[in-house]
């Protein structure tokens, strides 16, 4: 008779048999249900793709079923973990015998013997029947990631692209865009002066005029030329967000307008201005691409000139009154005709129209290498000269916002707030107080981050002496 600790000790070994067998069966399933969807590997093509080289075909098991049997047999909790589940495979497909009232669900195995014996068992009660079904992939099935790794040599595969950007008809370190004409890389350099990458052209044609759309807007540029980052389509979107649309907006680094040309778009009057002459030239013909000439001005010059003329410009040649919504065309004809119809009417409606707008209420700095180093620009900007005395000192009873773009090396978000605070009153010459906030845009490097600080221009900066 087996003692009591004999007798825990074979029931111990037999339940841990038990649960061996089982995650070997579960294991052993797992295996079973796996397809194999990698394309081959040619680590011989250097100079140039084969697409016909990438072909792969895949032998799995199906279930034909009538028509009205193919739900139920999807639900099934006994069949349902065996289901196709490959991206932009159908699990569904019609019967290849040409049969129209049935359909065959594709299974992720190939025999079925792979099947569990109660699945098996549910297939007989069903009266179906199971037919090999033959899914062929191709090129266009994988991702560029895929293909990317299946050329390369493998020491190389950790060090491959992982992401990238589309501009137009042009991708940055992309190879495998129906859309895509032109694939390029950035060179670490960036034009100091005028802020655009140097790039190399990896495939396709040396073609750097792009059309883009970004927030409803048109937007054609030199890409080799000018900056443009895709990525932060986002962040425009944001700050416009902020304005509202009887603002006036001072773009002091606008690039080809992708803050000016949709906050115009929105209703605000935008002064948007670029030393880059290439940046200037493609900012204009996007003003007029997108039909807001009559809402933003364009100017070449150095940020800090910009910074210090701009409030007198904008109080000697003021923008019309924000009057609402753009009028469609078949609206516009409407309201000319009632003009004419009724003149008293019209005349009378003019006269509620506010002011001009005289006064800006915003400045964006969108250059966050440098940005906050222009930041002393501000000092003295609202004092008064001349017969313009009295009229600033109306005009400017609030201060404009400004928003500032930078970047930062401290990750931790207190840490960093306080590095760009810091910075930023340092330059500008007072403390920040009152509205001060802290956007982080993105992260740019392992440890670097992009911000956006805004915060209302001190009086006494603008006011100084």
């Amino acid at each position: 008779m087996f003692g009591i600790a004999q007798t825990f000790k074979i029931a111990i070994k037999a339940r841990h048999k038990l649960f061996i067998s089982t995650i070997n069966s579960s294991t052993k399933w797992q295996m079973q249900c796996r397809l194999d969807t990698s394309p081959p590997v040619h680590r011989w093509m250097k100079d140039s793709l084969d697409r016909g080289a990438f072909r792969t075909s895949l032998q799995v098991l199906g279930v034909r079923v009538p028509v009205n049997k193919t739900m139920n047999m999807l639900k099934s909790e006994l069949l349902k973990r065996y289901i196709v589940d490959l991206p932009r495979i159908k699990s569904v497909v019609w019967d290849p015998s040409g049969e129209q009232d049935r359909r065959v669900i594709l299974l992720k195995v190939d025999e079925e013997a792979a099947l569990t014996p109660e699945a098996r068992l549910f297939l007989q009660e069903q009266h179906v029947d199971l037919v090999q079904h033959r899914i062929d992939l191709d090129y266009d099935y994988w991702t560029a990631d895929d293909i990317i790794n299946s050329i390369l040599p493998e020491d190389l595969c950790d060090g491959s692209p992982t992401g990238f950007s589309i501009t137009g008809h042009i991708g940055e370190r992309i190879y495998k865009n129906p859309g895509i004409k032109t694939v390029v890389n950035k060179l670490d350099n960036i034009d100091a002066k005028f802020r655009f990458f140097k790039m190399e052209v990896l495939a396709g044609e040396p073609d750097f005029i792009v059309e883009h759309h970004e927030s409803t807007c048109r937007f054609i540029f030199d890409f080799s030329k000018v900056y443009w980052n895709s990525r932060l389509h986002t962040e425009h979107d944001r700050l416009v967000q902020l304005f509202k649309p009887e603002d006036v907006v001072a773009d002091v680094f606008a690039g080809v307008g992708p803050f000016a040309i949709p906050a115009a778009k929105k209703g605000c009057a935008v002064l948007a201005n670029d030393l880059n002459p290439e940046s200037a030239h493609w900012l204009t013909k996007n003003i007029s691409t997108n039909q807001v000439s009559d809402l933003v001005r364009s100017s070449c010059e150095d940020g800090r000139d910009f910074i210090r003329n701009i409030v007198a410009r904008v109080l000697e040649n003021p923008f019309h009154a924000y009057e609402g919504p753009r009028l469609s065309r078949m609206r516009q004809q409407k309201r000319q005709r009632e003009k004419q119809s009724h003149p008293s009417k019209t005349e009378a409606s003019d006269a509620q129209i506010p002011l001009s707008r005289n006064k800006i209420t915003h400045f964006v700095m969108n250059l966050p290498d440098s940005a906050l180093e222009f930041l002393d620009a501000f000092r003295g900007i609202l004092t008064p000269q001349g017969e313009a005395e009295e009229r600033l000192n109306g005009v400017y009873a609030t201060m404009p916002m400004v928003h500032c773009y930078c970047f930062t090396r401290e990750l931790e978000p207190h840490m960093a707030e306080a590095d760009i605070r810091q910075r930023a009153e340092g330059n500008i010459g007072a403390k920040l107080e009152g509205e001060v906030t802290f956007h982080m845009v993105r992260s740019v490097a392992p440890n670097k981050n992009m911000y956006c600080i805004s915060f209302r221009l001190p009086h006494k900066v603008a006011f100084a002496r």
